[in-house]
């Protein structure tokens, strides 16, 4: 593998594929708007009605606990308008590489009584993506070198990657996305075809992807608009699904079950018709750095693998120096699905890169993951790692298991969030995880972004390897 780095992404960026034209969604709803529950039914029933499902197998491609979205409210309005018109209709729920939901959890999530789901959704079926499990996948083909270099603007050369996705996917007749957009470390903006990879994807292009988003670094990525490489990389993978896509791309007030707005129609098209008002809803902006920050994460975030979101999306808008703590009392684990995180640590990019013959067989998603949770900064062998920020953890987690993975330990039983409040040092976020905060600069509510992450060039961040 060789990578070369771009000096900067850019918040308006496209590589190489179609970026989707939200002028051919259907849409409702926009920036402000709260949409009430009668028209959301409505709208789902117009649109697909339009579609050609009838005699179809159908698979509804859906998020897990981590995502905010009114699904009860949408499962049953697309249920009401498949009935009698799909002969087979599997529900995945898109893991990705996070850990199963219980039944428990799965009714809560889809809106049914425990143990009861074929009474509110009679004829259905629903699993999880079971990542863990090697008969759940098959093999779509080949992305090869040169695509994948083209796809990457050059990042990644030299090598190719294998597509494999859930087979419940590869073998309906029609695949359907139902999921929220936010702002993204990896990939700029979620949703769409970012369902399908990684959302039940196979590990290959998880690691890909991701160590592709880390190259670029979260600082830099997060929040961009358009086509990123990642995008292009994910875009092109979905080309490869043998069934019809198709998507439902939502925009979700963070933490509610409150919609802003929904788009209907290939998943290129709805989900930039949705990642343009995400721009606009899930992104704010402060006027000056702040010293600290404390992210409040909500009990849906079950590990720090999953609570990271609580660091690179406050990560911005704090000074050089400063302290980003995650507040989550219970929590008590790094990963459950990466227990080998503690045995990498948290990391700067550079470090990584610093010492790539190191680093370089052990998965590019768990290095990925680690960038994104320490943020940005330096290493060279003379003064060893020098990262921007503190990320201080206030959890669950035993202080000597915080420090071993190279993170700041603050006993949660200290934490007064009043004290916080009141601290003009201080931003505190209550409910951490889906908004952006960024500092504004000219033109940056329109998505231009911050220049370099860290100021060099291609040729002095390259990796031969």
């Amino acid at each position: 593998m060789s990578t070369t780095f771009p000096s900067r992404v850019g918040r308006e960026s496209s590589y190489g594929t179609e970026p989707g034209d939200p002028t051919r969604a259907a849409l409702i709803g926009g920036v402000g708007e709260h949409l009430p529950a009668d028209q959301v039914r409505g709208f789902v029933a117009e649109v697909l009605a339009g579609a050609d499902l009838d005699g179809k197998r159908v698979c509804l491609v859906v998020p897990d606990g981590t995502r905010t979205c009114p699904l009860p409210l949408l499962m049953q309005a697309v249920h009401a308008a498949l009935a009698g018109r799909a002969t087979a209709v599997t529900v995945v729920i898109a893991l990705g590489t996070h850990q199963g939901m219980t039944e428990d959890q799965l009714a809560r999530h889809l809106g049914y009584a425990p143990g009861a789901a074929a009474e509110t959704y009679p004829g259905w079926q629903i699993v999880n993506h079971e990542s863990w499990l090697p008969e759940t996948f098959t093999t779509l083909g080949t992305i090869g070198v040169d695509r994948l270099t083209e796809l990457t603007g050059g990042l990644m050369t030299g090598t190719a990657v294998e597509v494999r996705i859930n087979r419940h996917v590869a073998e309906a007749d029609v695949a359907i996305v139902v999921g929220p957009v936010f702002p993204h470390e990896v990939v700029g903006f979620s949703g769409g075809n970012k369902y399908f990879f990684p959302g039940v994807s196979g590990q290959e292009l998880i690691d890909l992807s991701h160590w592709v988003g880390a190259l670029i670094t979260s600082a830099e990525m997060i929040g961009t608009r358009g086509v990123t490489p990642v995008r292009a990389l994910v875009n092109e993978a979905a080309t490869l699904i043998p069934a019809e896509r198709l998507a439902l791309c939502l925009v979700v007030a963070s933490g509610t079950d409150t919609l802003h707005a929904a788009a209907f129609g290939t998943p290129e098209d709805a989900w930039a018709a949705c990642a343009e008002i995400s721009a606009e809803t899930h992104v704010t902006y402060r006027d000056a750095p702040v010293r600290r920050v404390l992210s409040i994460m909500p009990t849906k975030y079950e590990d720090i693998w999953t609570a990271a979101k609580g660091f690179y999306k406050l990560e911005p808008i704090v000074a050089d120096g400063g302290e980003v703590i995650i507040y989550a009392p219970h929590i008590t684990q790094i990963s459950v699905m990466h227990p080998q995180i503690t045995e990498i640590g948290y990391h700067n990019r550079d470090y990584f890169l610093g010492q790539w013959d190191r680093f370089r067989d052990q998965p590019w998603g768990d290095l990925a993951h680690s960038t994104h949770l320490r943020g940005q900064g330096t290493w060279d062998p003379e003064h060893g790692e020098r990262n921007r920020v503190t990320v201080t953890l206030a959890t669950g987690i035993p202080e000597a298991v915080v420090r071993s993975v190279n993170l700041n330990y603050l006993n949660p039983a200290s934490v007064d969030v009043a004290e916080y409040l009141a601290d003009p040092d201080t931003f505190v976020e209550p409910h951490a995880g889906e908004v952006l905060y960024r500092l504004r600069t000219p033109g940056s509510e329109h998505g231009t972004g911050p220049g370099e992450a860290d100021g060099r060039t291609p040729s002095q961040t390259g990796l031969d390897g």
